[in-house]
């Protein structure tokens, strides 16, 4: 069965512009899956330590036939192509950080896997561009993107360039 699922990207090392934009090109890669809208790139600051640069941002929808363990792992096999390195500091900097934040309407909980992703309604970073490609969602036990956005107290993004 098709659906759409939403994937957060995050990028602060090694040209983040250029790593946020090759991930989108390896997200429209997936196998029985298409990148069916892409956000405006944001800068932000970063949630961990303060030593780090500021990171790009963006969310990317897909339309995809792949069952949500299957997108995981291919998310993580695009990770680990553009040089992600694991186990690293929690928040630290990063090449590219992707995040299956939304699987349809599903709301899913196991060890590798929790849908909708811990913690997006309150980081703006996440909210703000995914708000610009759907931005009548509701997110499942959080409420509709709109009503998050206004209650995200610290809009410290600022677009960098327009999506698609």
């Amino acid at each position: 069965m098709r659906l759409i699922a939403y994937v957060g990207i995050g990028s602060n090392l090694d040209d983040p512009v250029a790593q946020v934009q090759e991930a989108f090109e390896e997200l429209d890669a997936i196998p029985d899956s298409v990148l069916v809208s892409r956000s405006s790139l944001y800068s932000s600051k970063p949630m961990g330590p303060a030593d780090q640069p500021e990171y790009v941002n963006a969310v990317a929808a897909i339309d995809t036939l792949l069952s949500p363990e299957d997108l995981l792992t291919a998310l993580r096999r695009i990770e680990d192509r553009q040089g992600r390195e694991r186990g690293g500091e929690k928040w630290g900097p990063r090449i590219l950080d992707l995040d299956l934040l939304l699987y349809g309407k599903k709301k899913i909980s196991t060890a590798d896997l929790t849908i909708p992703h811990p913690g997006m309604h309150e980081r703006d970073f996440v909210i703000i561009p995914l708000a610009e490609i759907a931005g009548n969602l509701t997110i499942p036990g959080h409420g509709s993107l709109q009503t998050l956005i206004r209650q995200c107290e610290n809009h410290a993004v600022k677009k960098l360039i327009t999506g698609k």
